[in-house]
């Protein structure tokens, strides 16, 4: 059949018009979005790298990275062209069906986390919903009097009912009690707290290996090699929320790497910003706890997601990012410590905390703001860094040229207050 006199497509028209100023759309936004999130702080309408600009036209060195989430910054071309490729050619299905990406997805992930053969993939749109598959997980692990789940004090696993039991918290917890009960908090990094706790009527224990939302806190050398030890020993789960911590962010694929969990989740740096997470469990017997029927998803590892998936792991393959993690790290870790004001900094690849001798962490994100940063603070005097993993020396370099002025214009806007 000719096409020769078949019209040619209609332009894609543009839905959003962008025009008007930061304020206005603030205006707007406070009529219209409910205030769980406060007011924003930027009106942000387009990124390229590590850098996005506001509706105002200002760029900002993006050195958050959507929390953890644009591993390959913003508009990466690898992920563009995937996402839009297979838009074009496959995109919602459910999960009565399967397609390509999903499949491959879930043997790279397995591949990267280097689990054993029975090992499997249940993909989420969130890393709190990763969590909560995990959960479920943990519940079915329930031989005898498992009755009792253990997390950390301090962590952070997510605002759904079951993640929020997860998470420590009082200031998330108390509104929405009571919550799925069994849960226990016992000491971060306490290999003695952990041996005491965990006996047979524990069904999992959950571990951060990098507390990120706690304010970057590493646990002592061996904590984690402990703690696979004492779980199987005492017949419970290990379970590594790696959604901040993994897909590079840390310098390896996986901060828990070398010490194999019976489950994992992922999200934050997977989708390089398109919404996707994921439970990883390890070997026949722990991926056969959740029967057909028992968990499900409607978006869960849909063809786009899982394209975007595969573009990321490319991406940072092909481009030896991880080696770009380790130095970027380095710098930014040195750099700020010489920095006057600041008490100390930890973390790992391009994870990290930075301490300040003064409580003016959040005055300092409104002050590097202004100057053309975005940044994060986790507590009073603490601030967190998770840039895209694509980070340059140059860029990294603005910042520590600048962090100093940042915190003294932080410290002087605090000057007098109670």
């Amino acid at each position: 059949m000719s096409t020769a006199n078949v019209p040619a497509a209609p332009a894609a028209p543009q839905l959003v018009d962008t025009s008007g100023t930061g304020s206005e759309w603030l205006a707007r936004y406070t009529e219209s979005l409910m205030g769980v999130f406060g007011t924003p702080q930027r009106v942000l309408v387009r990124g390229e790298g590590c850098t996005v600009w506001d509706a105002d036209g200002k760029p900002y060195l993006d050195l958050l990275g959507g929390i953890a989430v644009n591993a390959l910054g913003h508009a990466h071309p690898s992920v563009v062209s995937a996402v839009t490729a297979q838009l074009n050619t496959l995109g919602h299905i459910s999960n009565f069906f399967t397609s390509p990406p999903q499949i491959s997805l879930a043997e790279k992930l397995l591949e990267l986390a280097q689990a054993p053969a029975g090992s499997k993939v249940f993909f989420t749109n969130s890393g709190t919903e990763a969590i909560e598959a995990a959960f479920k997980l943990a519940r079915r692990n329930s031989a005898g009097e498992r009755t009792r789940i253990l997390a950390m004090d301090h962590a952070f696993h997510g605002r759904t009912m079951g993640a929020l039991a997860l998470t420590a918290k009082p200031a998330y917890r108390e509104p929405f009690e009571p919550l799925p009960s069994g849960v226990a908090h016992i000491p971060y990094g306490d290999v003695d707290a952990l041996r005491a706790a965990v006996d047979e009527t524990v069904a999992a224990v959950f571990i951060e290996p990098i507390q990120g939302e706690a304010g970057v806190q590493v646990p002592p050398a061996g904590y984690l090699e402990a703690a696979r030890q004492i779980t199987r020993d005492a017949g419970a789960l290990l379970v590594f929320d790696e959604v901040q911590t993994g897909i590079g962010r840390t310098g390896t694929w996986f901060a828990s790497e070398g010490v194999l969990p019976d489950a994992m989740t992922v999200a934050k740096g997977l989708g390089s910003g398109y919404p996707i997470g994921g439970l990883i469990t390890f070997g026949p017997e722990v991926s056969a706890l959740l029967a057909p029927g028992q968990h499900g998803t409607t978006f869960g590892g849909n063809p786009i997601a899982t394209a975007a998936g595969l573009a990321t792991l490319s991406a940072i393959e092909s481009g030896d990012i991880l080696a770009n993690v380790n130095a970027m790290g380095e710098q930014l870790r040195a750099g700020a410590a010489q920095v006057p004001g600041v008490s100390s900094v930890r973390g790992r690849g391009l994870l990290i905390g930075i301490d300040l001798e003064q409580e003016t962490a959040p005055a300092a994100v409104a002050a590097a703001l202004d100057a053309g940063f975005i940044i994060n603070a986790t507590g009073p005097a603490t601030l967190r860094l998770a840039p895209p993993l694509i980070l340059t020396t140059d860029q990294a370099a603005t910042f520590l040229e600048k962090l100093p002025s940042i915190l003294q214009a932080a410290a002087a806007t605090t000057i007098g207050q109670p």
